[in-house]
């Protein structure tokens, strides 16, 4: 006995009807396509959260890798960001180790953040740099880890951070050279990461970080001078002193990963009020799918603020959207 297909018109309503079910808006199918792909009107997110998030660089936090990824477990987080400077070791058992550990978790390993900086005009410093994370890079690789976060770099002429955050990411050049000899430093230097980044199949995303990156304007000036489909954008939600949201959307487009920022119990260095639900409007908007990774960066025990930051991103980045 043959058994006849169901028609167009009902594996359109069985859609309709899934599709409410799930809490989605359903856009009907045109007569004719009704084996065409529903569109994906809602992009619900994964959430991760950097290491970063439980060490902050405070000596009364400072938990182990292994730590961070039992407790990112624990309070149900998605995936893990590594921060490169806190990890205990780089041979290979200990990152089998890490990678195993993440595994039997349930956690994906997403990203790697990396410090480095390429301003200088001192050649042999700049080397110094690239060989570190062209070391990154394979520590990525060796881990699955599909991106690093990179930094332009800064000009180094601050007494220390605390003094650069004070000046709200701003400081002078160094005597005698101009932004343009900083950003062809690190073009030049970003650019002899391309091809083993390319052999590793490690995307590298440049954060909107302090520096020549302070801006969106920086990073699209050194992102879109490569033209490479390896380096791409790290955005980060907390770095944007100034017009945050028309900034976010510049780089939008071109993010490989989200650093989401919050602050409880008062910021380290300085506290913002970001709206969300606005944030992640503006990643729909743009087609985002990526991941989100929470970095904590408040004065607040994180065995509360870490699980707080969890739903108020849940809230804005995994809601279905108003009828």
């Amino acid at each position: 006995m043959i058994l006849k297909s169901h028609s167009a018109v009902d594996r359109r309503q069985f859609l309709a009807g899934a599709a409410a079910l799930l809490g989605t808006q359903c856009l009907s199918l045109p007569q004719g396509q009704a084996d065409a792909p529903v569109p994906d009107v809602v992009t619900r997110n994964r959430i991760g959260v950097s290491t970063y998030s439980f060490w902050r660089f405070r000596d009364d936090s400072k938990l182990t890798i292994e730590k961070c990824i039992d407790e990112a477990a624990r309070m149900g987080f998605d995936g893990v960001e590594l921060l490169q400077v806190q990890m205990e070791g780089e041979s290979n058992a200990y990152l089998q180790n890490l990678k195993r550990r993440a595994f039997v978790n349930g956690l994906d390993l997403m990203g790697l953040s990396t410090h480095q900086s390429f301003v200088s005009p001192d050649a042999a410093f700049r080397q110094k740099n690239i060989e570190h994370t062209l070391k990154c890079i394979e520590i990525a690789y060796k881990l699955g880890i599909p991106t690093i976060r990179i930094n332009t770099g800064r000009w180094g002429t601050s007494k220390n951070f605390d003094e650069l955050m004070q000046n709200k990411g701003i400081e002078p050049r160094l005597e005698g050279y101009s932004d343009d000899d900083g950003f062809g430093w690190v073009i030049g230097s970003i650019e002899k990461l391309l091809p083993k980044a390319e052999e590793c199949g490690v995307i590298l995303g440049l954060e909107n970080h302090w520096g020549l990156g302070r801006t969106a304007d920086g990073v699209l000036r050194v992102v879109d001078a490569l033209k490479s489909p390896w380096l791409q954008v790290t955005l980060d939600t907390g770095n944007f002193l100034e017009k945050t949201y028309e900034q976010f959307e510049q780089l939008a487009p071109r993010a490989v990963l989200v650093q989401a920022k919050t602050y409880f119990g008062g910021g380290t260095w300085y506290t913002l009020e970001l709206d969300y639900p606005r944030l992640a409007g503006i990643l729909r908007k743009h087609g985002y799918r990526g991941y989100v990774s929470l970095e904590f960066e408040g004065k607040a025990d994180y065995r509360e603020a870490v699980p707080q930051s969890l739903e108020l991103l849940k809230r804005a980045f995994q809601s279905p959207l108003p009828a």
